[in-house]
């Protein structure tokens, strides 16, 4: 492939860039001809891993990628499936929560209706370097696989969290350790006639469903699921609480002093972290009653307990459980390891070997998700949804997409990002060496 250059290069066909593309489409059409999307997988998916069949959405469906900003648009959820014939279907429901293969299907079908910006499937990111022109930072050069470098000035990253993988887990072949985001993929893989051991790590939503999932997928496993909480527990889902979701308590989030944030991200940890849904908390419960009731005692769950060691022996692993409220330590043979451990909280590594590259310090971004750097620029860098500690909790989630889409290409279209330049003499541009 030939290098390209083009105004805004933005990585991951996930519902952040999607949202902005639908955003350049509708505000900024020019600037949306001279923009692209990469995309590493060969079509648009969302949460591939844990698409399964009657799984809903925990997002009102008018929190798609375009209405909290243009409730007339071509691009909403409702025009998906008036276009797709399931209006009257949908309607009928009398719900708020789509399936989330359906919302996978609507983000399928915006990428589709994309007629101006540019979306390349199957190209995945391999590298991005700063462009320096005399000591102004002028844009960024990305490498992909097969070698084609794309320049452009405006580079927005939304890949998301790296997953997380305990420590402790991390040094066990990893064919039998199995992140929820891969669950779907590998479970059709493996047979489903044989007794399998399966260990469910985690308490909140995603090792739920895995816990759930697992006994319909693999019917003769034997599943355990293993958390160090006291026992699972619901969302925090009162219409109070989830009004700290608006667009609008974005503001107010950002403009609060930092240990406010922290005690305000520790009070509402429970409306999107260890926490299950009440429906799928109904359903486990009942998979345990009737476990019971038949005698079978397939279902286990181990509560109030932490990992401390894990080693693969043989064809098995062998995991070292000790309880934190007595010390004492057992060990848990098993076959299979599900992560329903979710994402790290760190910021994902592509952002900090950047900000390596461009000799930052720290890694911050402004109100408008802006990477802040401290020296002369006329290019742009801007982060989606790993801004929990500056924007909220919601700052990975559907609610905030489309305002966040328009915060972003409004501050481009404004020139905001033009508030660090300087005067630099004009010499040939540079790429900084890796």
């Amino acid at each position: 492939m030939a290098d390209r250059d083009v105004q805004l290069l933005a990585i991951g066909a996930g519902p952040s860039n999607l949202a902005l593309a639908v955003a350049l489409e509708e505000l900024a059409p020019d600037l949306a001809r001279d923009s692209l999307i990469i995309e590493r997988n060969e079509e648009v998916s969302w949460q591939p891993g844990m698409l399964f069949p009657d799984a809903l959405s925990n997002t009102n469906f008018l929190k798609d990628l375009v209405t909290l900003r243009n409730p007339r648009s071509r691009f909403s959820f409702l025009n998906y499936l008036h276009s797709t014939g399931r209006l009257d279907h949908f309607v009928n429901m009398s719900s708020f929560t789509p399936y989330r293969a359906e919302v996978a299907d609507y983000l399928r079908w915006t990428a589709r209706s994309l007629a101006l910006v540019e979306l390349q499937r199957g190209t995945e990111c391999v590298d991005i370097s700063p462009v320096w022109t005399g000591g102004t930072l002028t844009g960024w050069a990305t490498t992909v696989a097969g070698g084609q470098t794309i320049t452009s000035r405006y580079l927005v990253l939304g890949t998301g969290r790296d997953i997380r993988i305990p420590e402790v887990l991390r040094g066990l072949k990893r064919e039998r350790v199995v992140h929820s985001t891969e669950y779907q993929p590998r479970m059709a893989g493996l047979r489903k006639d044989l007794p399998y051991r399966v260990v469910v790590v985690g308490g909140g939503q995603s090792a739920a469903e895995l816990f759930y999932s697992v006994q319909i997928d693999l019917p003769e496993c034997r599943p355990t699921m293993v958390m160090r909480s006291v026992g699972l527990s619901t969302y925090e889902t009162s219409k109070f609480t989830n009004e700290l979701f608006f667009p609008s308590f974005v503001d107010e989030f950002h403009g609060a002093r930092p240990e406010a944030r922290d005690q305000m991200l520790a009070e509402m940890r429970h409306t999107n972290y260890a926490g299950v849904a009440p429906g799928m908390m109904d359903n486990l419960y009942r998979q345990m009653y009737l476990d019971r009731f038949t005698g079978r005692s397939r279902l286990q769950m181990i509560t109030m307990h932490d990992i401390t060691a894990a080693r693969d022996e043989d064809d098995e692993i062998v995991l070292s459980l000790t309880d934190w409220r007595t010390g004492a330590t057992q060990e848990l043979r098993t076959d299979l390891v599900l992560l329903g451990t979710g994402f790290s909280p760190q910021m994902p590594g592509a952002v900090q070997r950047l900000a390596e590259r461009i000799g930052l310090s720290q890694i911050a971004v402004n109100r408008d998700y802006r990477l802040v750097i401290d020296r002369p620029s006329t290019a742009a860098c801007y982060l989606h949804g790993v801004n929990e500690e500056t924007h909220g909790i919601a700052d990975s989630l559907l609610s905030v997409m489309a305002p966040r889409a328009n915060d972003i290409l409004q501050d481009i279209l404004t020139g905001d990002h033009l508030e660090n330049l300087a005067a630099a003499p004009v010499t040939t541009p540079v790429v900084a060496a890796g």
